[in-house]
């Protein structure tokens, strides 16, 4: 972590700590300073005094002059037996010396308390605060996730144990979303089961009734076999489908990132259903403008287009069309899909695009699982899916944001 709050907040204080230190130390030295030129010039007043009282003449400016002097004999101080490097003139001024000493030390001992005093609490913060943080940790990885952070603050441990609070969020979320999964896998399960036992307890009561029956009339085995191709088709869709849905969940799908052309994808989304839609009598007509383009997977989004289109057929009336509409915006593009035909419940329009969800109008062969596939590879292109019902027409609205 960059944030080093704490550590500036410490260096900050003792940077203060000293300036005010030093402040009081320059203060301190001129005090001394003042007090010894007072104690000089009275000492040299007393000795201008008598040279005044023996040579009355003398000028104020002789007086300066002497004083400024700095032809003096070497010797003059030692023929009246004072040593100048050992000794001062002014006893004074040497008490004055020694208190200036002895108050300059026990200033560096208060300097070195405080800063040291300073010093102690900064470590116990910070080993409080990284014992704070190994205790959630601990919490944590005992899949304990209702912590409680007690302080905020701006120091760089603080940002640490909010980083870690924010992660513990996360967790949960996971590990609440990961239940959720169980629990969806467990219905999901639940719902294959279903749709698998149906075709095959009828595949198995055909067969039974073939091998009990060796002398089976041709025209009912040859429809018993259809039937048995019919449902083995029903569920090798279903499979093929569902591991579609489970590549999209578990994320293990590389969609390719291209622009395609939006006409490509619906062309080729209308040649998938034209068969159902030769059954139905029902036409489909496009009108898009040739150069949109959206950056998506064409495979995909074609299985996504096709599956609704293969529903808007199914539930049309039959001879009727249905309309396909591409709008052009600066922020998306949405194909517009329209059929005439039953209406959707409306109960069932917030659920249509749930897995194995099958409505009210549904065939009875329906699995209730290509919408649910549409939205999950709409969505993967950034893209939404809509539907609109009404009277007898039927919109779907499919949105690609670009």
């Amino acid at each position: 972590m960059e944030n080093k709050v704490l550590l500036k907040e410490y260096l900050k204080k003792t940077g203060l700590i000293l300036i005010v230190f030093l402040i009081l130390f320059l203060l301190i030295q001129k005090r001394m300073y003042q007090m010894y030129r007072t104690h000089t010039n009275q000492k040299i007043s007393a000795i201008l005094e008598k040279v005044v009282e023996q040579y009355p003449n003398i000028s104020r400016n002789e007086l300066i002059k002497l004083l400024n002097s700095k032809d003096v004999k070497s010797s003059f101080a030692h023929d009246y037996g004072i040593d100048v490097s050992r000794e001062s003139y002014l006893l004074e001024n040497d008490r004055q010396f020694l208190w200036n000493i002895l108050l300059n030390v026990l200033f560096f001992f208060i300097l070195i308390g405080v800063l040291g005093k300073l010093f102690f609490d900064y470590q116990k913060k910070k080993s409080r605060d990284l014992q704070s943080i190994i205790k959630l940790i601990e919490q944590i990885n005992q899949k304990n996730y209702e912590l409680d952070i007690d302080t905020i603050s701006e120091d760089e441990l603080s940002i640490l144990k909010n980083e870690i609070y924010k992660t513990t969020l996360l967790l949960k979320e996971e590990a609440e979303i990961s239940k959720k999964d169980k629990l969806e896998l467990k219905k999901s399960l639940s719902d294959i089961s279903h749709q698998l036992k149906t075709p095959l307890t009828s595949i198995l009561i055909m067969l039974d009734d073939m091998i009990d029956n060796p002398n089976m009339e041709s025209k009912i085995r040859n429809e018993f076999i259809h039937d048995i191709k019919r449902e083995v088709m029903n569920i090798k869709f279903l499979v093929g489908t569902i591991l579609k849905l489970a590549q999209l969940d578990s994320n293990t799908i590389e969609f390719k990132k291209e622009p395609v052309l939006i006409e490509k994808i619906l062309g080729e989304a209308k040649e998938n259903v034209q068969p159902l839609c030769d059954l139905k009598n029902v036409s489909i007509k496009i009108h898009s403008n040739k150069k949109s383009k959206i950056i998506c997977d064409f495979r995909w989004q074609v299985e996504a287009i096709t599956n609704i289109l293969k529903n808007s057929v199914e539930h049309s009336f039959l001879n009727e069309k249905i309309v396909i509409k591409v709008i052009d915006s600066p922020l998306y593009i949405r194909i517009q899909i329209e059929n005439i035909g039953k209406p959707i419940d409306r109960e069932d329009l917030s659920h249509l695009f749930e897995r194995f969800y099958k409505g009210k109008n549904s065939k009875e062969d329906s699995i209730g699982i290509g919408l649910s596939l549409s939205k999950k590879i709409i969505e993967s292109a950034n893209g939404t899916i809509y539907v609109i019902s009404n009277n007898e027409r039927t919109e779907f609205q499919v949105t690609y944001f670009l």
